[in-house]
């Protein structure tokens, strides 16, 4: 059975998700979102009737800090923690990483994301392509995503996969966007994702940001378009000769259009903008026309 615990990130519900893998040994938690949330992740796993020391086994899809920020904690309590080969070391030394949300989160950078610590390597399992991880009679394989994150796995259980970013962030009824901050956007990559996807056959998808959608076929092809239609938008831009402060608020607007054209509330607007700031967007689709793509820029 596959429990969604919504962690409440900054105190707002559907922002991000943990999941809680039922099998003969126990849970196994799959996301573990920020640190700064980590109290709210414990209350939601003790109303499963686990303690946090239950948890010996964390997948986390890739290594940014809404994602694995609070992998530490139950490493602390002694849980294995699996990850992508390339980011196994980001989770044994965080200085790195941390440096690099630093320069993006500011002075707000503890109190988004609280605090990390690093993992003993002894317990950091590197996971490579298609390898399947057999836990509890629950078999695990790791599905290379790459595109938002070049060491982003999505995880396929039976029939659904738990998908990180590479999936989008969807909230309730509202569409699939894609979050694509820096540094390491890259759009063919991920487009190639979502076809491995697509090739899975799969039921549902979990999404970190938020929650299970069973419309897999459509969802993909939507997260496709709008990632394509997105990065153009911004080369044209990038074209005319604009920077990316210029590009941010006309940006922000057209998300907001696009949201309220969904027919979603102002309350509902607030949650993608927490889930998927579009400022990120426009910095990360900036950064990846100029390092990848710069012939396309004139």
């Amino acid at each position: 059975m596959i429990h969604t615990i919504d962690v409440h990130h900054a105190g707002v519900p559907r922002i991000i998700a943990s999941f809680v893998v039922e099998t003969q040994d126990g849970p196994v938690l799959i996301e573990t979102g920020p640190e700064s949330a980590y109290a709210r992740l414990a209350e939601g796993l003790e109303a499963l009737g686990y303690a946090p020391e239950d948890v010996r086994h964390v997948l986390v899809t890739h290594i940014h800090l809404d994602h694995a920020g609070a992998a530490w904690r139950f490493a602390h309590h002694g849980a294995r923690v699996y990850v992508h080969p390339r980011g196994a070391k980001h989770l044994v030394d965080p200085s790195r990483l941390l440096d690099s949300a630093r320069r993006i989160y500011r002075e707000a950078m503890e109190r988004l994301w609280g605090r990390v610590e690093g993992i003993p390597a002894e317990q950091v399992r590197p996971v490579e392509s298609g390898e399947v991880l057999r836990i509890g009679g629950v078999a695990f394989q790791a599905l290379e995503t790459p595109g938002h994150a070049p060491h982003h796995h999505a995880y396929r259980v039976e029939g659904v996969a738990f998908t990180g970013d590479v999936g989008g962030v969807r909230i309730g009824n509202g569409p699939v966007l894609p979050p694509c901050p820096p540094p390491d956007i890259h759009v063919e990559a991920w487009r190639a994702s979502l076809d491995r996807l697509r090739r899975e056959g799969l039921e549902a998808l979990y999404l970190t940001h938020f929650g299970r959608f069973t419309d897999v076929a459509a969802h993909l092809d939507a997260l496709e378009a709008r990632l394509v239609h997105w990065a153009d938008w911004i080369r044209a831009r990038l074209a005319q000769g604009m920077e990316a402060e210029a590009i941010v608020p006309e940006f922000e607007a057209l998300v907001r259009e696009t949201l309220e054209a969904a027919g979603l509330s102002p309350a509902e607007v607030r949650e993608y903008e927490l889930a998927d700031p579009a400022w990120m967007s426009v910095m990360g689709l900036v950064r990846y026309w100029r390092k990848h793509r710069p012939e396309a820029l004139g």
